[in-house]
């Protein structure tokens, strides 16, 4: 059994703290499931799960999967969420072609949506421990109590940080020190964010990009209408990206706010069917899943190598070669991850050392790669990015008349991720 795609959208993607600020994760993801459903010409009842990624979880709506469900789908449709770091929406996806496969599922919808305008703020340890020994109190001076020991410097909330647990060491801070280990400079780093930024301004000037994206009519007077994702910077230059400081190293890095993706909001779905069943309604699907892997390593090492192991994986289970890719999304953490990645699939070395294989794994020729931009410029809410990738993927395939395509993310905790799509 195959499983078809057959029907995809995405809000737009907005830097955090601007058009989406008061918008929560659940609300975009309703935007972008509603739309994908629209697309796939399904009414509710014909969905049998709703799968949903996120990453930073609504305290007060941790399934943020059923929450997004009751606002579109009728109530009986069960729901799931799931998270994986930057690749959530992938897990989601690859969730549901299981449960078709495995026949428990005819129709699912998958993706994820992040609100990083809204991300919860925690206490100090010994706040949250008086708070919680306040509310056992059975009397005013009871509760009052536990505060005596409360100092000034224990209400200070605690900044969110985007940082690996194990090592302590931030994304960034890898990505620099990936840059280093890796020989990436700073002017390639650079380069390949101002092609980001032109490649998809170029792609929404002409709309291919925002034929994927659901308008989004913003509260509480619904009178701005969100239609296109307002990070790509159409004025940037060579100069401009090379003017910026470095933020993580900033006495010898290269890793730029110019050259790593920003902190996004937005929502992505897919609709997924069985192949069989799509085919016996003489359905035209966007395309195919036809294979994925996934790989981890370990975060105090290239952290953010995981995609050029996981890529020749799903290859292999695809029977294809990367020379018979014709076009390739691959996630932009960091212009350097980017970089690093595509120097591994290209070395012998690696190939050799790393994942055994007597030669390099090879890569698509770069004007086949993310060729109306990525996350640099388009934006990268973590739970969502993974369904973009697949649905911008897919629609430029049918454009260019492609048959075999291939979707690489990087995550958190050493993690990657890979899938090849085909077109029939």
């Amino acid at each position: 059994m195959d499983t078809a795609v057959v029907s995809g959208a995405r809000t737009a993607f907005a830097r955090s703290g601007t058009v989406f600020a008061d918008l929560s994760a659940i609300e975009l993801g309703k935007a972008a499931v509603r739309d994908a459903l629209a697309r796939s010409g399904f009414r509710g009842e014909r969905v049998d799960h709703l799968v949903y990624g996120t990453v930073v979880h609504d305290t007060q709506a941790p399934n943020i999967a059923r929450e997004v469900g009751l606002g579109v789908l009728p109530k009986t449709v069960p729901a799931v969420s799931v998270s994986r770091a930057c690749t959530s929406a992938n897990q989601a996806i690859t969730d549901g072609v299981q449960m078709i496969e495995l026949g428990q599922a005819e129709v699912v919808i998958a993706g994820g949506a992040e609100s990083l305008s809204r991300i919860p703020i925690t206490v100090s340890e010994k706040l949250a421990k008086t708070l919680v020994a306040a509310s056992r109190g059975k009397t005013l001076a009871q509760r009052l109590a536990p505060f005596r020991a409360v100092r000034p410097k224990d209400l200070v909330p605690v900044q969110p940080a985007i940082a690996e647990p194990t090592t302590g060491e931030s994304m960034g801070e890898s990505a620099e020190r990936m840059a280093k280990e890796n020989g990436i400079s700073r002017q390639d780093q650079d380069a390949w964010a101002l092609r980001s930024h032109r490649l998809a301004a170029a792609g929404t000037e002409d709309g291919r990009l925002t034929a994927e994206i659901v308008p989004v009519y913003v509260p509480p007077s619904f009178d701005e209408v969100v239609t296109a994702d307002n990070g790509i910077r159409t004025d940037t230059s060579a100069e401009k990206l090379a003017a910026l400081r470095p933020v993580f190293d900033r006495k010898h890095g290269s890793v730029t706010a110019g050259n790593a993706s920003p902190l996004t909001d937005g929502a992505s779905a897919v609709v997924l069917m069985s192949g069989e069943r799509a085919r016996a309604e003489g359905m035209q699907p966007m395309g195919y899943v036809r294979s994925w892997a996934w790989s981890a390593l370990d975060p105090a090492a290239q952290l953010l190598q995981g995609p050029a192991y996981a890529a020749p994986l799903a290859l292999d289970r695809a029977g294809l070669a990367m020379s018979d890719i014709g076009l390739m999304e691959m996630h932009e953490a960091f212009a350097a991850q980017v970089l690093s990645n595509l120097q591994a699939l290209s070395s012998d070395a690696f190939a050799r050392d790393e994942l055994g294989r007597s030669g390099a794994v090879g890569h698509p020729d770069v004007d086949r790669i993310n060729v109306m931009g990525g996350s640099l410029s388009i934006g990268h809410p973590f739970g969502a990015t993974g369904g973009r990738l697949t649905v911008t993927l897919l629609n430029e395939m049918a454009r260019r008349d492609v048959e075999f395509g291939l979707v690489t993310v990087c995550a958190a905790g050493g993690m990657g991720f890979a899938m090849v799509v085909e077109r029939r």
